[in-house]
Formats: C-alpha cells, structure tokens, sequence
C-alpha cells in the first residue's frame, strides 16, 4: 500500500498517523502500490510542467472516477494546483470535492483552510474548522476491536491522539482567527456557533465568549445576548464579558425586579475585577468603573439615593482618566442627580460643572441639571 498524502512536501508540516477510518474515524487515502492508479500517479509525478500535471491530473479522476480513494486524490491535487496559480475559487471547489470523496481527512481540511485563508474567506475557514474539530474529537471514541486488550487500545488511541496534537491545535486556531477578523456581527455568530459546537473546551473560550457578546450587542438581540451570557458564566463564573453585559443589561430593563438583578451582577463583576486592586490594570480598572456605575444608576432607580451615591464616587475614581469619557460623564450626572436630590447642592454643583465640560451623550442633560442647581443655590433653596 502506498500513502498519496507523502508525496507532497506540505505534509512535512501537517503530518498525522495514518488510522483507518473503522479505528478511529480519520480518513486517509490509500493507493494500492502496483495498482494502475499507482502507475499513473508515478506518471503525474514525474511530469515537471504544471500545466500538463493539472490536465493529467483531470484525466486521472475521470479515468478512475469508479475508484473513491483515487478521486478524491485527483481533486485534492487539482486543488492545490488551482491554488497555485492564485485561481482560489477553483482550489476550494475542488478541494470540497475532495472532501466528499473522504469527509474526515484532516489534511485535506488543513489544506481547504490554506486555501480558505489566502482568499480571505473566514466563513469557509471557520466550516473548515469545526469538520477538522469534529474528527479531532472522534479520536479515541470508536468501540474497541475484537480481542485488543484494553492496555493496547489505551496506548493506541494516546498515539492517535499524540499524533494529531499539531493539527487539531492548528484547526482550532485558524477557526479562532477566522472569528477574530470577522467584521460582520451575523457572519461572526455563524462561526462563534460552529466553533463552539466543534471546540467546546477550546483554550480560546473566554475570547469566543467575548466576541459573541459583542456581535449579539450589534445585532440587538437581546432574547440570544441574554441566554448566550448566562450560559457563559455557568461554564465560567468568572466572566467579566458577560457579567457586565447582564449588569447592563438589566439596568436598562424597565421590568420589576431588574434593577435587583442588575445590582448582583454588577458586584459580582466588581469582585472579579478588583479595580481597587493595587496592581489593578487598565482594563480591570474600567470594568469595576462600568460595573459601580450600573450599580449606582439601578440604586437610583430603586429610590436608594444613599446608596447609589459611594457606587458614583467610585465610578468616578476608577474611570477618570481612563479614556472613558461617555462612562466618566455618566457617573459625574449620577451623582449630580442624587447630591441634587439630597439637597446638597455645592456638592452636586461641583461635579456636574465638571460633567457639563466632558463631550458626550450626557452633557447636555449635566448642564441643563447644573442649570437647575445653581438656580436652586441662587434662591437659597
């Protein structure tokens, strides 16, 4: 028997152990040496012009076209052919009916991805992917064969595993980096999904989740943005992404009983972020900034004034000059508005006349509530 896969030299990167699909649902193609497509792959081989390979090669699939090992071969090989002229539409559809030929061949979907790549097509990098990811998983999941022992079918599926670590590792990246360069909200949940499905313990989770909560946030739908958050934090408790979307969420919702929810979720995110922290980073320090500002603004609407107020202040401290301007206003009108509602108006006056300099949604509504104040001040109020 004689392996096609070895005579190309990208193998020499993207090796696997060769396993029967009856073992362990990984497919190889085998060519029978001696056999007359055996022949005529030696014939292809040893042509050194391009062209004429790529119209042997043509010919190979339709002489063989009886032999499924032998097509999907030929077209793998057409493939990279196209791909090598730069005809990159051709490489994929040739290279998909590769696929068709022997659906569980992880050089194939390491090839397709290649190819997939250099197009620029995440969506077929990421379906490329999540197969590769499947067959992955299959590894070691076959029945057991007649009269092995158990020792042996241990140290058979380790092997099988060992050996198909690189590719498995390469799969998973290229789908995570097909969802990071995705500019498309739609398109990246398409791909989040089939990533997920195929890589369900990937070590880029805590990414993936990110990038979802992100694309549902610009789709505005909220019923999937909801349910994809708190199915984040049942497999990581700890995630910052989704605590502060729910927190946000749920300040913004006009039911009953969501600025409750809001106020769980938001201390939560604090207690993970340790903003207050010494050596508390940037992006910490904002979160525990954007997590007391929610927490503040459901306090407010809850009527607990007196409470809402230590949440502002340190929202403030924790945003000021942090870049975040939008956050750091919203948290100066906060406290404007419940110094105001306290009557302590030197209070409320000095932050929102700093609130009413900062470019943002919120300062019209600081310098018309400064208006007011200073008003009040004036009649002595």
């Amino acid at each position: 028997m004689r392996r096609c896969g070895s005579l190309l030299l990208f193998f020499l990167l993207f090796a696997v152990l060769a396993v029967s699909s009856s073992q362990a649902q990984v497919d190889r193609i085998v060519i029978a040496a001696g056999s007359d497509q055996d022949h005529a792959l030696q014939d292809i081989t040893n042509e050194t012009d391009p062209q004429k390979k790529l119209v042997m090669y043509q010919a190979f699939v339709q002489k063989f076209s009886a032999d499924p090992a032998a097509v999907a071969y030929g077209n793998w090989q057409i493939s990279q052919a196209y791909q090598a002229t730069g005809d990159l539409q051709k490489a994929l559809d040739y290279g998909d009916k590769a696929l068709a030929g022997s659906a569980h061949n992880l050089e194939i979907l390491v090839s397709q991805i290649g190819v997939a790549q250099q197009a620029k097509n995440n969506p077929k990098t990421a379906d490329y992917a999540a197969k590769g990811g499947e067959v992955c998983h299959s590894i070691g999941k076959e029945p057991k064969p007649d009269g092995m022992s158990d020792t042996d079918f241990a140290e058979q599926v380790s092997q099988e595993k060992a050996a198909a670590q690189s590719t498995c590792d390469f799969l998973e990246t290229s789908g995570f980096n097909a969802i990071a360069t995705e500019s498309d909200p739609s398109a990246r949940m398409a791909e989040i999904e089939k990533f997920t499905a195929a890589f369900p313990d990937s070590k880029f989770q805590d990414s993936v989740s990110s990038f979802a909560l992100d694309a549902l946030s610009q789709l505005k739908d909220n019923v999937r943005l909801v349910a994809y958050a708190e199915k984040t934090l049942t497999s990581n408790p700890n995630s910052l992404p989704a605590l502060l979307l729910l927190a946000n969420f749920y300040g913004d919702d006009s039911k009953p009983g969501s600025a409750a929810k809001a106020i769980t979720y938001a201390q939560k995110a604090i207690d993970v972020a340790k903003g207050d922290a010494p050596d508390a980073d940037k992006a910490h320090k904002v979160s525990a900034g954007v997590a007391h500002n929610t927490m503040g603004f459901a306090y407010l609407k809850q009527e607990k004034t007196a409470l809402a107020i230590p949440e502002l202040r340190s929202a403030a401290a924790l945003l000021k000059g942090q870049e975040q301007e939008g956050q750091y206003a919203r948290a100066l009108y906060g406290l404007g508005f419940a110094y105001g509602k306290l009557n302590k108006l030197t209070e409320a006056r000095e932050v929102l006349t700093e609130g009413a300099k900062i470019q943002s949604p919120w300062q019209p509504m600081s310098q018309q509530l400064l208006a007011k104040v200073n008003d009040a001040r004036a009649k002595g109020k």
